[in-house]
């Protein structure tokens, strides 16, 4: 579609002239651009939707060819990315060779810093503030923050820190009540009693500005007598503190319509050099302008693809999610003692049906992945049973709780890690390579990596009912995929109350000692399809399946490859210090052991089974490796 502004010629200087009218015109063709490529390419959409007006607020302000501007989370950045040199190239978001999308510094210039998970743009702006300050420079730093991502306690940590050296800086609090699901908590509540009292504040900071600028010698001791009259009659009136913001060092602006461009400008331009740290508080509506996207805007958080006219979003049937949401449902209802806990992702994680049947048992944290797991710990000590259900990829921001606060007392929570191995479309900010290196790790810890649903299953209940300790569970995002092989995984063992069939090596495939496959989890797929490729060949050998890596059964293990030589093993993670590298150290002794995984972690958007030939690990990139090995 050709548009009357938006083109890959627009230019900085062109968008700080355009009139209101232009502006409002601008708006309406990034909506319609970003809503068409998102319903061929999938992504983020409401988020996206929500900030037009506040991208050309922002450009029309700030110069981005010199000043800093940081969004965090980056989902919400295709607005920036199509007026910041990129038009030409939006098609291809999200897609292989394409660009991100996310803020990518490789990408583009104007990208300020990667950006993927949240909370980190207050930070990343504090430490640009400061360098500013000691290279003598004189640009803008502007972080923009939903009010979700403000709920973690990194944010907190740099706004406390911001009040030790008060650099010039602006921070855009972007508030439309929600980060993924509705938001929870204190904050949230302190936010809304903001919107409130709103034009107090504004009114408030306006005088304070004018006496301190106009006024300068009489400005301080009238300022000083206000305050103390003010503070006095807000006591006896509405017996409320000053703002959080306020006390922690920063100088309050808000509340702005964030949809209304001008006043936006007005603000910005306002705010921009006053000295020392600024937060402008503006408020949104996530999906704006795409009404699907406005009544549910959760569903349309990220999506796959979906159709404009009706907003339908294709559905997405049964997923390792959906197994996990219905297993908790299952299990709570034997055990009382069971509680799950995610951070701020009911949906994503399929605890939407467990919020409703359990709300006394489920605890949302926001996104506060550190503080989820040491209140899991908190639970433990009193005889409950907490599942921990985060990302694999969030999982790791609470590395040190995890092994502080749960591994080190031998505590018996679950951590049920959904999107475990590659992710597809959103790139390597969001694989799960990490969780079995880093869980492999840690003393007491069971490590589970089932290859299917039922497995899964079975895993939840040993790690809930059985399993001692702590215990991780990873399993991949989508579905499960189609068995087409020789060996019939259902019929393969008997369910036997030992949990036998989730603590035991499986032997899928066994016809001759030329080789051995081991693979890790959902790996099985792509084991099984080398082995039978290399059948084909003339190389027989046995393919063995892991669905619990620690504790491992080393003698069963040992037994079932006494008598090969050649030992390859298959991770959706990492290879160094991932699975392989454990069982390394096992068999290296007696075979000549290879391990197969993700060498490159920094594996950009692609689909996952794409992602996976170019990482080498899937059937036939096995098949052909092997075979080199074995035939050199």
């Amino acid at each position: 579609m050709d548009y009357k502004i938006l083109s890959d010629s627009l230019s900085e200087e062109k968008i700080k002239s355009l009139s209101t009218e232009e502006r409002q015109v601008l708006c309406a063709e990034l909506r319609d651009k970003i809503i068409n490529t998102v319903a061929v390419n999938g992504g983020h959409l409401a988020s996206n939707l929500g900030v037009v007006e506040l991208t050309v607020a922002l450009l029309s302000v700030f110069d981005y060819r010199k000043d800093k501007i940081i969004w965090d989370v980056g989902h919400q950045s295709y607005s920036y990315k199509l007026l910041t040199g990129r038009y030409d190239r939006f098609d291809t978001l999200r897609q292989e060779g394409g660009i991100s999308g996310f803020p990518r510094i490789s990408e583009s210039p104007y990208d300020t810093i990667d950006t993927g998970h949240s909370s980190t743009s207050v930070s990343a702006a504090v430490g640009l503030a400061r360098a500013r300050d000691l290279k003598g420079e004189d640009n803008y730093v502007v972080a923009v923050i939903g009010d979700g991502s403000l709920n973690s306690g990194l944010a907190y940590e740099a706004i406390n820190d911001i009040g030790q050296k008060k650099s010039r800086m602006l921070i855009i609090l972007n508030d439309n009540e929600m980060s993924i699901d509705r938001n929870v908590g204190g904050l949230s509540r302190h936010l809304a009693n903001i919107r409130v009292k709103s034009g107090y504040l504004s009114a408030k900071h306006s005088t304070e500005y004018f006496l301190k600028k106009e006024m300068p010698v009489l400005g301080k001791p009238i300022m000083k007598l206000m305050l103390a009259v003010k503070d006095f009659f807000r006591f006896i009136v509405y017996r409320k503190k000053p703002t959080i913001f306020e006390d922690l060092g920063l100088l309050y602006y808000g509340i702005v319509d964030g949809h209304d461009t001008e006043a936006m400008i007005k603000n910005l331009d306002a705010v921009k050099d006053l000295p020392g740290p600024v937060l402008l508080h503006i408020v949104t509506q996530k999906g704006k302008g795409y009404k699907p996207a406005e009544d549910t805007p959760s569903d349309f958080h990220g999506v796959s693809g979906f159709d404009i006219e009706t907003g339908k979003i294709p559905a997405s049937g049964r997923s390792f999610t959906s197994v996990f949401g219905n297993k908790m449902i299952e299990l709570s209802a034997k055990d009382k003692k069971i509680a799950v806990i995610c951070a701020a992702m009911a949906q994503g994680t399929g605890l939407v049906d467990y919020s409703f049947k359990y709300p006394e048992r489920f605890f949302d944290c926001g996104i506060a992945e550190e503080h989820c797991v040491t209140m899991a710990a908190g639970l433990a000590l009193e005889g409950f049973s907490p599942v921990v259900a985060i990302y694999s990829t969030f999982m790791q921001r609470a590395y040190d709780e995890i092994l502080h606060d749960i591994c080190y007392m031998n505590l018996h929570v679950v951590f049920a890690m959904d999107r475990a191995g590659l992710v597809g479309n959103d790139g390597h900010t969001h694989h799960g390579l990490y969780d079995l290196s880093m869980f492999l790790s840690m003393p007491n810890m069971t490590v589970l990596a089932p290859r299917d649903y039922r497995s899964l299953q079975r895993a939840l209940e040993y790690a809930t009912t059985k399993a001692d300790g702590p215990c991780s569970i990873r399993y991949p995002r989508g579905t499960e995929a189609v068995n087409t092989f020789d060996a019939d995984l259902d019929n393969h063992a008997e369910i036997k109350d030992d949990y036998s069939d989730v603590t035991l090596p499986y032997t899928a495939f066994d016809k001759g000692s030329d080789y051995c496959i081991i693979s890790v989890g959902n790996s099985y797929v792509d084991g099984q399809e080398a082995a039978l490729i290399l059948e084909k060949q003339g190389i027989s050998g046995k393919h063995i399946n892991l669905t619990m890596l620690r504790p491992l059964k080393e003698d069963v293990l040992n037994e079932l490859t006494s008598e090969i030589r050649y030992v390859f093993t298959v991770e959706e993670g990492i290879t160094e210090g991932g699975a392989g590298s454990y069982l390394f150290q096992l068999l290296s002794s007696k075979h000549e052991v290879f391990n197969f995984g993700i060498d490159d972690p920094l594996i950009r958007a692609a689909s996952q089974t794409r992602q996976k030939e170019i990482s080498g690990i899937d059937g036939k990139s096995l098949a052909d490796k092997i075979s080199k090995i074995i035939n050199k």
